[in-house]
C-alpha cells in the first residue's frame, strides 16, 4: 500500500486518543488522510494537542459515545470541518466486567453493549448521510476474537463483540448500494493497558498469577505473540483505502491465528 494511499480522506475515528484508536490515526494522517477523533478520557485528548499534525490533519473532541446527543453535537463540530466523510472507526469499547455471569453487575454489563455496540449505532446513522454525498465510504467495526469464537468470564464482551459483527454483516447488505462497505476487525490480543487490567482482573477472580494469565493469553494464537496496535491500524487504513474499494462484509481476524479463548 503507497505511502499516499488514504490522500485527502476524510476519517472520523471513535476513541481515538490512545491505543488502536491513536496507533490507526497516526498511521492514516502518514498516508494522507485527515482524521478528526473523539474520546472521553481527556488526559489523553490533552497529550494530542502536542502532536505537529493537531488542528491541521488531526482534530479531536470529548465525547461520551454512549451518549447520542453527545454524538450528534460530534457531528455538528464535524460538518464544519468536513463536507463528506470517507472513513468511519467505530473503535470506542471497554473491557466490561470479568466473571461468572450469575456474580456480575447487571449495570456493568449493560453498560458494555450501551458503549461497545449501541455507539457504533449512533455513529452509523450520522455518518452515512456524509458518506452518501461522496458516493463513497467505508465504515470499520472493530469487534474482536470474542466476536467469533467466545470468552469465558466475560460474558458481555463476547455478547457485544458478537453483536459488532451480525451489525457490520445487515450494514454491508443495506449500504452496498451507495458504495459504503462495512467490514469488522477482530483484533487479537493487543499488548497494552486494557489487555493489563483485563489480565489482572482475571488473576484475581481465578487466583492465579498475573503472569501465568498473560503466558496463557500469548499462548492462545499460532504465532505465539501479542498484536501490536499498530498491525490492526494498518488493517483499517488498507479498508478505508482504494485498494479494498471490492471488499465488504468481511470479518477479518487480526490475531496471529487465534486457536482457542478459555
Amino acid at each position: 500500500m503507497s505511502s499516499n494511499s488514504l490522500q485527502n480522506k476524510k476519517i472520523v475515528i471513535s476513541g481515538g486518543a490512545s491505543g488502536i484508536g491513536w496507533a490507526t490515526t497516526k498511521i492514516c494522517v502518514a498516508k494522507g488522510a485527515s482524521v478528526y477523533l473523539c474520546d472521553i478520557d481527556n488526559s489523553a485528548l490533552n497529550k494530542i494537542k502536542k502532536h505537529p499534525q493537531y488542528n491541521k490533519k488531526i482534530f479531536a473532541a470529548n465525547v461520551d459515545a454512549s451518549k447520542e446527543s453527545a454524538v450528534i453535537k460530534f457531528f455538528k463540530d464535524i460538518k464544519k470541518k468536513f463536507k463528506y466523510l470517507d472513513g468511519l472507526i467505530n473503535n470506542v469499547g471497554i473491557a466490561g466486567p470479568t466473571g461468572s455471569i450469575e456474580k456480575l453487575n447487571s449495570r456493568d454489563w449493560v453498560r458494555t453493549l450501551y458503549v461497545n455496540v449501541i455507539s457504533h449505532f449512533y455513529f452509523t446513522k450520522q455518518t452515512i448521510p456524509l458518506m452518501k454525498k461522496s458516493k463513497y465510504g467505508s465504515i470499520i467495526n472493530i469487534s474482536s476474537g470474542a466476536g467469533i469464537m467466545g470468552f469465558p468470564l466475560r460474558s458481555s464482551y463476547a455478547a457485544s463483540k458478537w453483536a459488532v459483527v451480525g451489525l457490520t454483516k445487515t450494514l454491508a447488505m443495506e449500504l452496498g448500494k451507495y458504495k459504503i462497505r462495512v467490514n469488522a476487525v477482530c483484533p487479537g490480543t493487543i499488548k497494552g493497558d486494557r489487555m493489563e487490567r483485563v489480565i489482572r482482573d482475571k488473576a484475581k477472580f481465578t487466583k492465579i498469577s498475573p503472569k501465568i494469565i498473560e503466558d496463557d493469553f500469548i499462548s492462545m494464537s499460532s504465532m505465539k505473540t501479542w498484536v501490536a496496535e499498530e498491525d490492526i491500524g494498518n488493517m483499517c487504513a488498507f479498508l478505508i483505502s482504494n485498494e479494498a474499494n471490492k471488499v465488504s462484509g468481511q470479518v477479518i481476524a487480526v490475531d496471529g491465528n487465534t486457536e482457542r479463548m478459555d
